[in-house]
Order: C-alpha cells, then structure tokens, then sequence
C-alpha cells in the first residue's frame, strides 16, 4: 500500500512554483537588461520601505527594499510602468539615487510582509523623526478634542498582540501637534507615569502609561535627543527635529532624576507658533501707537519682561519682523535658537564658552544695526547691551522680573550706574498670556458681587484715558457649567502688557535708587495700562474671562489697596 505525505508533496510543489517564478523573474532581467534581485536572501530596510506608501506599492507590484545614504533599491515584478517611473522621478527630485531591479512576485511579497513591523517615523543620524505627511496630516484631520488623542494614546499602549515603542512615541508627539501642544510632560509615579500636556499654559493630563512601556519610551527618547542611555541620576539636555509636511519642528526634551525614574519635558518649538504679526499681539491700541514709534527708533534698549513662557521671544521675534527690511543688519545672540527667522543672522550662545557677552561683543563687531540679545542675566551682558544702545544701536532683549517698573532695580542691582540706565533704555516692558474664549462653549452673564467691586476698584486707577471712560461693565464672559472640560471655553492666547517709558521724570526718580513702587506710580501719568488694568478691559471686550485673569495676574490685591 502506497502512502502519500500531503505536506511533503505541498511543500515540494510550493518549492517548485517558487523556483519557477524566479526563473521567470531572471529571464525578464535578460530581457529588459534590469538587474535581477532575490529579496528572500535579503533584510529588507525599513527606512526604505517607509519612502513608498504600502497600498501604492501593492497596487503598482513593487517594493523599495534597501537604503544606503542617497542610494535607494526599488525591486518590480514587471518593467517599469508609467506610475513607477513617476514615483522614482519625484524620489529623484528629493536626492534619491534610485536603481531598479526584477523580483519575482514572492519575493516582492515578503517585502510587502514587512509594512506592518515598522512605524510612520523615520530616523536620522542627525536626530530629525520624519513623521510620515499622510500618517500626521490624517491625525490632524481627525483629531479635535483631548478625548480623540485620550482614545488613540490609551489604545495603542494597551494592544494585546504587543506594539512597537516608536509608535506609541509618534502618537504622543502626533497628539500634542494635533492639539497645539507646546510642552509634552511624562511625570513618574509610583505605579504609572502621566502624560501631560500644556495647551495655552495650562497643564492638562491625557492619558496614564504603565511602567514597563515608559521605560522603553525613556530610551527611546533619550537616543533621539542624543543623551546619555546609563545616566540616570543626573540631570540632561537634548534636542531632536520632526518634519511634517515639509516644515522642521525643534523639540527640545529635558530629563530630571525622579523618586521613581526620571521625568521628561519636550518643548514643542513650532515655527508656525511664532509668526505672529505684531498687530495680533493683543497690546492696547495706546500702547501700540508708543512701540511702533520705540521700534522705529535708530538706538536705544528696549526690555520685555516676565516669567518662563509669557511670551517674551514671540513680542521680541514679531518686533524683529517688523522692523526688517532688505537695507538694515539685525542680528540676535540666543540661548538656544528657538526659530530660524529668514534674513536675519542668528547666533546660538554655548555654556561656558560662547556667552551672552561674549556673542554680543562679537555681534558689535559685525556692524549690525539691530541687535537681539535673548536674555540678560548678568552685568556683563547688560553693560554690554546698554553701551550698544548708547553707540547708536537699536537693542531688544529680555529680563526675569514680574513687572515693568521691576526692570530699573533690577538693572541697578546688578551694577549698572543709574545715570546710564536714564541714557539707554527707552523702554521696559511687561508681559503675560491668557486664553482668550471660545465663545461657542462660553456664556454671557452679569458682573455681580465680589467680581464687580474688583472689575470697578481696578478701573478707577485709569489715569489719563478718556476712551475707557465709558467701557460697559455690565456683563463678561465664563465657562458654561455643562462642558465636559474647563479648557474647551478657551481657543488661543493673547497677551496682556504694560510698559514704562523713559523720560525726564522716570530718569530723575532712577537716579535716586527708588523703589519698584516708586516707579510705578510716576509712570501712571504715562496714560499706559498695567497689567491689570489691560486684563480687566480685555475682560470687559469679550476677550477673556475673569477667571482666567485670576489664574496669571494676582488682580484681587489690587483691587483691595485701590493702588496699582
């Protein structure tokens, strides 16, 4: 009795069909003169796999496999038709060096297998993550609320037939782009990490990540950022670059030892955050006539002030945009460079050894007319920067003082000769941001009690500004008590100011050594707004809420004391 083995003969059978279809492959290489490749011989690139879309490649029976450098391997079942010699014409115009080859349709096939091992990132030596255009620009689309990115972060980490850490690293960097996120935050606890992110200021928590994947993630982004893998116990700085759809976004990660494993921070440094005019700033119309005309000035310092995140580098960069034109020479000495500004030269100051005066006494030498410094920290550098302004430069930089009239002893605590102050700086400014509301989640309704004697005692400390004498004070903006998160009635943010101008009675009283309140009140006749009189107008137009004034501006003081 003769037996057959079914699964001797089908893997016989299987191996027969193969060798056929690669001889067949062989003969159409002779034929078309296309070298021939078997790709079951070979390891297939994931970052060349990346460069073509997989349901492209299918459809047109073809698969990129290898990627050295710029040289790139595209291997076909078939001539090269109109499609395929489309996509390596484009592949061509983005530096590749493409080579085709002949497969046979099984060995195409196992590179098609790969697709789905790999994610939508591609990395580079240089630290750049190339998040794929139709993959982000999808999440984009898709995304609007923190509940979209909750459910597509949450469902990722907890696949059941495992998952591949980049991807779940590429859905919290496409969440927080998605969102207009400017910081990332993973935070260690006990038993799981936190994901936060600051959207207009505010900290909002997304999603609760398992130790085993943060860890895996932590190394992850530890090698994008170029940081050290085994230290641990100490902190670190890094950066890596995202392309989306042709534009570089910087991201600046900071790692910090923790009680549990260190915490990571990731400063979303997007260009298009950054392009904001001038006009859209929110600075009071008075307010604005006086800058056009400070900014306008041939030399002269002029400080914007406030704490981390206020806003000071976007008011400093719409300045620089503003006043640039093809016949003057701008150019900034920066810690780091947080956007690239296209006709402006930028310098990037090194811990230790290329400081802020060291970048600024190299900038004078350079015949700039304006110069940028990003901070002055020290006097050194603030000697520096007001002697460029007393030797005919226009100079903007900033300071760490909560207010405007802060900037003068603070200059002066750090040596400046008060006489020189009254000379260069023309002026100091203050900053904060708050978000503005979306009225669509937002409701109208009265100004009664305690909201109403804050919202009055402040505007009566408006001196010389008939046009606020007759703001309505009758009703103001809130969140509506039904939504479902208190950040969904606010969209954006806009700044509120005060500035201080230098003149005759301002440089008298700076000569004195005063007070930070000294200051203020003599530059009350000014007729520009505090802070918290700019907060409490903008509340009044429908811009913000009071709420949200509260939360960045301590109002409630000033309006106890009646003194600003």
């Amino acid at each position: 009795m003769i037996e057959f083995d079914d699964e001797k003969q089908n893997k016989r059978l299987s191996e027969l069909r193969a060798r056929e279809q690669e001889d067949l492959a062989h003969m159409l290489s002779e034929r078309y003169d296309i070298p021939y490749v078997d790709l079951s011989k070979m390891s297939i690139n994931g970052d060349a796999l990346r460069l073509v879309p997989e349901k492209i490649a299918r459809e047109h029976n073809f698969s990129a496999f290898s990627l050295l450098g710029k040289k790139l391997g595209i291997a076909t079942t078939q001539p090269p038709g109109d499609k395929l010699k489309e996509i390596v014409a484009d592949l061509d115009r983005k530096g590749f060096d493409v080579s085709l080859f002949i497969a046979s349709p099984i060995s195409v096939m196992r590179a098609w297998d790969r697709y789905g091992d790999i994610s939508h990132t591609v990395e580079s030596k240089e630290g750049v993550l190339d998040i794929a255009n139709d993959e982000i620009g999808a999440m984009i689309n898709e995304v609007q609320t923190i509940t979209d990115i909750v459910e597509r972060v949450d469902k990722v980490i907890k696949e059941k037939h495992g998952y591949k850490i980049s991807k779940v690293f590429e859905m919290i960097i496409a969440g927080a782009l998605a969102l207009k996120a400017s910081d990332i935050h993973l935070e260690p606890e006990e038993d799981f990490v936190r994901l936060r992110y600051r959207l207009d200021g505010v900290l909002t928590e997304i999603v609760q990540i398992d130790n085993n994947t943060y860890r895996l993630v932590l190394s992850r982004i530890k090698l994008l950022s170029g940081l050290m893998l085994n230290v641990k116990n100490s902190a670190q700085d890094g950066r890596f670059s995202i392309k989306v759809n042709e534009s570089e976004i910087q991201i600046r990660t900071s790692t910090l030892p923790g009680a549990y494993n260190e915490s990571v921070v990731m400063r979303i440094l997007d260009p298009k955050s950054i392009q904001v005019s001038i006009e859209s700033l929110g600075i009071e119309p008075h307010l604005f006539d006086i800058l056009m005309k400070e900014i306008e000035r041939p030399n002269g310092l002029i400080l914007t002030t406030g704490p981390t995140g206020s806003g000071k580098t976007t008011t400093l960069y719409s300045f620089l945009r503003k006043v640039h034109t093809p016949d003057i020479k701008i150019l900034t000495v920066e810690d780091p460079i947080e956007y690239h500004l296209p006709g402006i030269v930028q310098t990037q100051t090194e811990k230790d050894k290329y400081t802020f005066a060291t970048g600024l006494r190299a900038a004078l030498r350079q015949d700039p007319d304006i110069i940028m410094v990003g901070e002055i920290r020290d006097k050194e550098t603030a000697e520096m920067a007001i002697n460029a302004a007393l030797t005919g430069h226009l100079v903007f930089s900033t300071l760490h003082t909560n207010t405007a009239a802060g900037a003068f002893p603070r200059l002066i605590d750090m040596g400046i000769n008060p006489k020189v102050i009254g000379s260069a700086l023309s002026t100091a400014m203050a900053q904060r941001l708050v978000r503005k509301v979306y009225k669509e989640n937002a409701e109208e309704v009265p100004i009664t009690g305690k909201d109403k004697d804050t919202i009055l005692a402040i505007l009566k400390t408006i001196v010389n500004r008939p046009d606020l004498e007759n703001i309505q004070t009758e009703t103001m903006w809130q969140e509506k008590s039904d939504l479902e998160s208190p950040h969904l009635a606010y969209k954006g943010r806009v700044g509120v100011y005060e500035a201080i101008l230098m003149n005759e009675e301002i440089e008298k009283i700076v000569r004195e050594n005063p007070s930070e309140r000294e200051i203020r009140l003599a530059s009350l006749k000014q007729g520009i707004l505090t802070m918290e009189q700019d907060a409490i107008v903008k509340v009044l137009q429908g811009v913000t809420t009071l709420k949200e004034v509260r939360r960045v501006i301590d109002i409630d003081a000033v309006a106890s004391t009646g003194v600003v």
